[in-house]
């Protein structure tokens, strides 16, 4: 852990590796591109982001802050990598979709503009955190009262290691291996508690699954065992 900061200097490395290839469909980040539309619409479906402030945590190269934007939404995009935050950069000019990126922690931004954001998602990123606690207050504290909060994450049991890892990452080779470690990945009711603690109250989960015969992903809200998403609202002061 980089001194001061949450952050894992060998997942920032892990993805810097990675980078140039961010925007290639058919690179290590298809899984990325492929769940990104039914991402989107989940969060567009229960908080209309149009004309909206919204926060995209650990943004990486951009694939879910320039789908935002381009539903109207006035998009901010953070994250840790020089190397990721460089090729979304590149890829807006190639877009020309207008998102504003800068390298920060969900924390420093916390402390420099509290209560500003009408959405923050932070996607598949708290499994790469060393205090995923702490990201889930910071993106609270970001949150405008009465915003919406969105996380998504990898459960921790048996069958996610066997899909997550093992699947995706050995045998379909969907991801490179080594992207996920299992110890990091958090159970539905770590999330719920740390939540809590932050003082959001979850409105909703649902889990992201995959068919491997079909090579499709859906939202399925009666199985949250592997891939899964929460929403929830910071309430009103």
């Amino acid at each position: 852990m980089t001194k001061g900061l949450n952050v894992d200097p060998q997942e920032i490395a892990k993805f810097e590796a990675l980078a140039s290839r961010w925007w290639d469909r058919n690179s290590e980040f298809r899984p990325l591109h492929d769940i990104n539309p039914l991402r989107a619409n989940y969060i567009d479906h229960h908080s209309p982001v149009s004309g909206k402030r919204l926060l995209d945590v650990g943004c990486g190269g951009g694939i879910l802050a320039e789908a935002m934007a381009q539903r109207g939404a006035n998009v901010t995009g953070i994250d840790m990598g020089e190397a990721p935050l460089s090729v979304a950069r590149l890829h807006q000019l190639e877009s020309g979709v207008d998102v504003e990126y800068r390298q920060s922690t969900a924390e420093q931004l916390a402390a420099e503009e509290p209560q500003s954001y009408d959405v923050v998602c932070c996607l598949e990123m708290l499994e790469h955190v060393p205090e995923p606690g702490d990201v889930i207050a910071a993106c609270a504290a970001l949150a405008k009262p009465g915003g919406s909060v969105y996380f998504s994450t990898l459960n921790r049991n048996p069958k996610s290691f066997a899909f997550a890892i093992v699947g995706a990452e050995h045998i379909l080779q969907l991801l490179p291996a080594g992207t996920h470690e299992y110890a990091k990945f958090i159970k539905p009711s770590e999330m719920a508690g740390w939540m809590r603690e932050a003082g959001l109250v979850l409105q909703g989960m649902t889990g992201l699954t995959y068919n491997p015969l079909s090579k499709r992903y859906r939202l399925d809200e009666t199985d949250v065992s592997v891939n899964y998403m929460v929403r929830a609202l910071k309430p009103a002061e």
